[in-house]
């Protein structure tokens, strides 16, 4: 059989959504039993160059479809929603099964923000999928209560646990250094985490926290200069995988201050690693992270920010136990393996 994933291009549109498809795309599991190629309809860049591209994609998607048995077509918020709509119903009217997964961390607030004639194009989306696939059982619920289906199924995202080994360190002997991954701005809390590393630092003058992705990276390094934490705040803007797994080495716990989230990679790859969590009770963040394995703590709460810092780097106990517990979760749950066998069994299912 054979399948084809529509998304954003996984090396011109950085991100979570693209790391995923990444990783169906390379599946041994998978490519056993499935030939599975991906479609870029998107790329990050100026407004013109990503309308130009978007509408040149979908121009070649018309070329080539018909060849495909399967469509998983993998959307965010905004745009991309009113762009994959257009797929969807070429899919659709060539009488072909599609999967629509829903990734972006604010879909749910993005939905209910729409209105009218837009509002009709995202209940189609949903209408017309064959199935709809959604991060965590708290989203499945979401999505339920606004559209009258029942085709949504749970896929978590699932992480490399064989590579992610390799960045499991003595996190008592980097209790100090602390690491954020992905995109840089308000909706992850980067500034949050900036004034709560300033807090902090009364009590711990040795805090280090580094900073990894895209986003509002320059307004950020401003920020960071403009108060004097250059030694204590680095930020790199965005890594690959190797550069990743070398940060998670140095770092003793992951940080994600995010006021909306899905299931984040970060959070996940943190865990994999035998780091210890700190992040924000939103979105399937608290079914993959609780109090025995991490820090949750209300989005924009600082003062809770800057006191789990400093907990992280002061309680042995406490940082080596959320460590020990994070890699046994996600050997247990969030396996990439998992992961592709589920995804596995739903396209057997729709096949047939």
């Amino acid at each position: 059989m054979k399948v084809l994933m529509i998304g954003p291009s996984e090396t011109k549109a950085p991100g979570g959504m693209a790391a995923v498809i990444r990783g169906i795309r390379e599946s041994g599991l998978l490519g056993r039993e499935f030939e599975i190629h991906s479609f870029p309809s998107y790329i990050d860049g100026s407004l013109p160059l990503r309308l130009f591209y978007s509408a040149w994609a979908y121009f070649r998607f018309q070329w080539c479809f018909e060849k495909y048995d399967l469509f998983h077509i993998h959307v965010a918020e905004r745009g991309s929603t009113f762009r994959k709509s257009f797929y969807l119903k070429t899919v659709k009217r060539a009488g072909k099964k599609a999967v629509v997964h829903i990734h972006g961390a604010e879909y749910l607030d993005f939905y209910d923000s729409l209105e009218g004639r837009r509002k009709q194009i995202a209940d189609d989306l949903f209408c017309q999928a064959d199935l709809v696939l959604a991060l965590s059982e708290s989203w499945k619920k979401e999505l339920e209560s606004r559209f009258p289906i029942d085709t949504c199924r749970i896929l978590c995202n699932g992480v490399d646990l064989a590579e992610l080994e390799g960045a499991v360190t003595d996190n008592w002997e980097h209790r100090n250094s602390f690491l954020m991954l992905g995109r840089m701005g308000e909706r992850k809390g980067t500034y949050d985490l900036i004034d709560a590393v300033e807090l902090a630092l009364r009590q711990n003058p040795r805090l280090k926290v580094c900073l990894a992705g895209d986003g509002e990276v320059e307004k950020v390094r401003a920020l960071v200069a403009g108060r004097g934490l250059e030694e204590h705040i680095t930020v790199t803007g965005w890594i690959g995988r190797k550069e990743k797994l070398a940060l998670l080495q140095k770092a003793a716990t992951v940080v994600l201050p995010s006021y909306h989230e899905g299931l984040p990679m970060s959070v996940l790859e943190g865990m994999a690693a035998g780091k210890a969590i700190i992040s924000t009770t939103v979105g399937g963040i608290p079914e993959a992270v609780t109090g025995e394995n991490g820090i949750l703590i209300k989005p924009g709460d600082v003062p809770a920010l800057a006191e789990s810092l400093l907990r992280c780097s002061s309680d042995r106990g406490l940082l080596l136990s959320m460590a020990q517990k994070n890699r046994e979760r996600a050997e247990e749950l969030f396996g990439i393996q998992r992961m592709h066998r589920n995804l596995a069994q739903y396209y057997r299912q729709l096949m047939q």
